[in-house]
């Protein structure tokens, strides 16, 4: 008989939102006969904390685990708060760590921490680098496994770089640094001046109008898509030659394995998990936190240099390799017996 799973996350892509794991690794799970039932799709956070508690008591004792996604900001008590319902109720939950502070959150919180983690049948780490954080105290039911996409939807184009067009997929948020793609653009033009930029994502914190109106006070224009459906961004992504992540923050993105996945060269500010996904020059180009002028150089280097940027394309594709679902589904049938 199948199992039955409860996953708590923000199940939010209804709303604008970028979906997320709940909605991704969820379906991939129902593909494989799971029976899985979610919470919450609510908009409103407080209604959204209130729907997760009551869907919890309500399917605790009819599922076999509970999948809660934990973050490190608000959504942190999301899981304190729903994992200790598990406990009560004693039902298996697994804690998959998202967010590349969560290592800063377990130092601030040490207490709550330990409630949620040692109390867990298993804590999900998509990354080497949670997983190192996690490792010296959780060590005992820490396990590895990575986000995960369908390689075979995600076509490995062969592209021309003649003239950089650069892409950014991420939510308009500050923790993505959404002002320093157009900061970069602007002083690519100075090298290139045809050199364009498509910035595709939910406007999360209400920052599109801002980053348009400095697009402006710059001089450059900058193509604004809103959200867009997976397909829609991956058949988008034809039409450029960069990928570009700005990040303050980051665990493993799945739009920079995407990115990888299509055959985009990367480049990305090498902070949190970054540097446990992406080698600088050999699967992609890192560049420090706000780096505007190493990031243009970086971007220059891939038009410069066409036998590093074929390495590194071929690279990300082979890493990629091994974040296909026809892999990672192995890992959860063994700790979903």
């Amino acid at each position: 008989m199948m199992k039955k799973i409860l996953y708590i996350g923000n199940k939010l892509s209804k709303h604008g939102n970028t979906a997320t794991s709940i909605e991704t690794l969820g379906s991939f799970l129902e593909s494989e006969g799971f029976e899985v039932y979610y919470a919450s799709s609510k908009k409103n956070k407080i209604f959204r904390f209130f729907d997760m508690l009551l869907t919890t008591i309500w399917y605790a004792r009819k599922v076999d685990y509970v999948f809660i996604d934990t973050y490190s900001t608000q959504n942190f008590y999301y899981a304190l708060a729903t994992s200790q319902l598990c406990r009560l109720f004693n039902v298996k939950y697994i804690a998959k760590l998202h967010g590349g502070d969560l290592p800063n959150r377990i130092k601030r919180s040490p207490y709550f921490s330990d409630l949620i983690f040692k109390n867990a049948y298993k804590i999900s780490a998509p990354s080497d680098y949670l997983l190192a954080a996690f490792r010296e105290n959780y060590a005992a039911n820490l396990i590895y496994i990575p986000n995960t996409i369908e390689l075979q939807k995600y076509d490995f184009l062969k592209r021309n770089f003649i003239v950089p067009k650069l892409l950014w997929v991420r939510s308009f948020s500050k923790i993505y640094n959404p002002k320093m793609a157009i900061a970069v653009l602007y002083q690519l033009k100075k090298v290139y001046p045809n050199a364009t930029l498509a910035m595709v994502g939910p406007d999360k914190e209400h920052l599109v109008e801002d980053c348009k109106n400095y697009a402006a006070d710059l001089g450059v224009e900058v193509t604004f898509t809103g959200k867009l459906t997976k397909e829609a961004w991956v058949a988008l992504s034809k039409e450029y030659n960069v990928f570009i992540n700005t990040t303050h923050f980051d665990n493993t993105p799945i739009s920079v394995i995407e990115a990888m996945a299509l055959g985009l060269p990367v480049v990305s500010t090498n902070v949190g998990g970054i540097p446990f996904l992406i080698s600088d020059k050999e699967n992609g180009l890192l560049v420090a936190d706000s780096d505007v002028d190493g990031m243009v150089s970086a971007i220059i280097e891939i038009f410069n240099n066409e036998i590093l940027t074929q390495k590194i394309v071929d690279a990300a594709r082979t890493t990629v390799e091994s974040f296909d679902w026809s892999v990672i589904k192995q890992k959860w049938f063994e700790i979903l017996k």
